[in-house]
Order: structure tokens, then C-alpha cells, then sequence
């Protein structure tokens, strides 16, 4: 009995650090996937954080974690996909409240005007004024149809629903919703070249002569990256070419979007690139094996587990973090560190 008392008073009150994982620093129309933080907010977080004093670099908490030397009430931040906004908005902030943190940065479209393919499908049956009355199309296998009775047209309580609906909490409230989660599903284990195809034949479908290309919507520039990488306060991490979801591919292609990703921005960015970041937080065990195998210092998932010394290289936790205001971050915080891994 003491002997087990003894191992849970360690456990708890071990040193514990916190991955804080943010997306986008803006305010959208819509946020279905709850990834963005309005500015104002997002200001009010790092208040928060510098008011703690516990804020350390990414590279910093994980040398320490396998040094046995992880410093009580850590935390570091990261932002995954490398959307432009993670410049514009969040570098000045950051560097105004002196706090670093680590971009997880996809490469297929730096410097280009193209959208991520779930943002760009959001767009066109979500948003689109107009659409025909009836869906059918073949992806991966499956027959995807739906009929749009009442919603070909965008009216302003569809709008509404739509603007308002967070697909993590609640089921989708249209048709249009639904169809938008189906074909989501079916895109998000796809390579690259077969989303865009399909993509392609929905912007047909819906009547839309050239991808969907929105100025808050797309990843930030090659000499913008460059600036970001060369700040003493933030570093570069890897989060595969594409944003592949890494467990729905064999372990070879696994492999070329993390190799190739991580070759990418050490080219462009002249640092070294250590940490990685899975993209949705999907993976395996074949993921782990690349991870190894690659020599990643560290590799991070988006469980909602604290991070302690005993952590595993591969499986890091994270704490995803939505638009909450600030008495709500703070409060939250606090009951993270109660979040130890059994």
C-alpha cells in the first residue's frame, strides 16, 4: 500500500511541462475545425503565459525531457501548417511579449496562392452562393451522393448555420454540412494528386472555373519563412510536404513526405530541422519507425497529454488550443497539469 501511494505521489507531483498547439492567429468567418484564435485573444494567452514565467523553447523542454532535467511547469508553443497569419499576426505579438515557439511548417504550398484542401472544400459547399440540386461522385471506391433540396441556394440562415457549426462538437446542420464531412472523410486519407482531382471535379460541379484562392487563407512565403527561421526566438519543425494524413500510407510513402519535407526547409532556411509534428496527429507504428529512422530529436501528436520525463521521443503530447478568452486560458492551464499519462 505505501508502495503504491509512493508511485502515485511521484507521478503527480513529478515535473510536468505543457505543448500548447495552436493553427491560426485570425478570425474568420467560420471556424468548423475550432483551429483559429482571434488576435485579440490570442494576445491575451501569451499575457497569461509571460505572467507565469515558465515559457521555454520547444528544443529546450525536449533536450530536458531526455535529460531528466524537465524544469517543473514548462510550457512551449507550437503552430502547425504554416499559414500566412502565423507571420503576419503571431511573429509581432510574439516578439512583443519575447515568448519563442516552433512552426510546423507543410511545404507543398509555400509561396503560392493555393488554399489547403479541407479550406478550399469548406469554401465550395459550405459557402458557395450557388449549387446544383444533386451531388454524385466516386471517391476512393465509395459512391458519395446527396440531394440539396432547399440549400442550392446560400440563403442568410444557411449562412448562419454554417458560420456557427463546430464539426467537433456537433453533428453537421444541413445538408450541405453533410455532404461536406462525407467527401472530407473520404479526401483526408488520399496522396495529394488524388485530392486535387477530385477537388478539380467538384470546382466543376459547383461551377467554380479555378481553385479557390483566398488572401486569409493561404501558407506564408519562402522569404517569409526564411525571416521566421533566422529569429533567435522561434524554430522550424516538420509536418510532411503535403499534410498527409501518415497512418492511411505505407510506410515508404511515409517516409518521402517527411524526408522531403524536412530537406525542403533545411534548403531553404539554412537550420536544422529536428522536430516533428504529425499531421491531424495521425499515425502509427510504422510512423514511429520513420521518425527513428530519420533521427528526429522529437516527434509530437495532438493527445491532450502532458509532457513528463518518461515521455516517449515519438509520441510527445499537445494541448490544442481554441478561441478561448483569457480567463478561460488561464483556467485551463491549470487544470492541464493534472493531465499525466498512466
Amino acid at each position: 500500500m505505501k508502495t503504491a501511494l509512493k508511485r502515485l505521489y511521484k507521478r503527480y507531483f513529478e515535473s510536468k511541462a505543457l505543448v500548447l498547439m495552436y493553427h491560426r492567429i485570425a478570425a474568420p468567418e467560420a471556424d468548423i475545425w475550432d483551429i483559429a484564435v482571434s488576435p485579440a485573444h490570442f494576445e491575451g494567452h501569451l499575457q497569461v503565459l509571460q505572467s507565469l514565467g515558465c515559457m521555454v523553447p520547444l528544443q529546450e523542454l525536449v533536450e530536458n525531457v531526455q535529460r531528466g532535467t524537465l524544469k517543473k511547469n514548462s510550457i512551449a508553443l507550437t503552430f502547425d501548417d504554416g499559414y500566412l497569419d502565423n507571420f503576419l499576426t503571431a511573429k509581432p505579438l510574439l516578439e512583443q511579449y519575447g515568448i519563442p515557439a516552433t512552426f510546423f511548417v507543410s511545404t507543398g504550398n509555400l509561396g503560392s496562392a493555393k488554399e489547403f484542401w479541407w479550406d478550399e472544400l469548406e469554401y465550395l459547399l459550405l459557402f458557395a452562393q450557388t449549387l446544383p440540386a444533386q451531388f454524385t461522385q466516386a471517391i476512393a471506391g465509395e459512391t458519395i451522393s446527396a440531394a440539396l433540396p432547399g440549400e442550392t441556394h446560400l440563403t442568410e440562415a444557411l449562412r448562419q448555420q454554417h458560420t456557427t457549426w463546430n464539426a467537433c462538437l456537433a453533428p453537421p446542420p444541413s445538408q450541405r454540412a453533410r455532404l461536406f464531412f462525407q467527401v472530407w472523410q473520404a479526401l483526408k486519407p488520399l496522396p495529394v494528386t488524388e485530392q486535387e482531382r477530385h477537388l478539380q471535379k467538384i470546382r466543376e460541379w459547383a461551377g467554380v472555373s479555378a481553385p479557390v484562392s483566398r488572401a486569409d487563407f493561404v501558407s506564408m512565403s519562402v522569404p517569409q519563412l526564411k525571416e521566421l527561421a533566422a529569429h533567435r526566438l522561434f524554430t522550424i519543425g516538420a509536418h510532411t510536404v503535403h499534410h498527409a494524413a501518415l497512418a492511411c500510407h505505407a510506410q515508404a510513402f511515409q517516409e518521402q513526405e517527411i524526408a522531403q519535407n524536412r530537406h525542403q526547409l533545411q534548403v531553404l532556411t539554412g537550420q536544422p530541422v529536428d522536430l516533428l509534428a504529425y499531421p491531424y496527429g495521425n499515425y502509427n507504428a510504422e510512423t514511429l519507425q520513420v521518425a527513428e529512422k530519420l533521427n528526429f530529436r522529437a516527434a509530437f501528436t495532438t493527445e491532450e497529454q502532458v509532457v513528463t520525463k518518461g515521455a516517449h521521443p515519438y509520441r510527445m503530447g499537445r494541448l490544442q488550443v481554441p478561441d478561448w478568452s483569457p480567463a478561460v486560458f488561464a483556467r485551463e492551464i491549470k487544470k492541464a497539469w493534472a493531465l499525466v499519462k498512466s
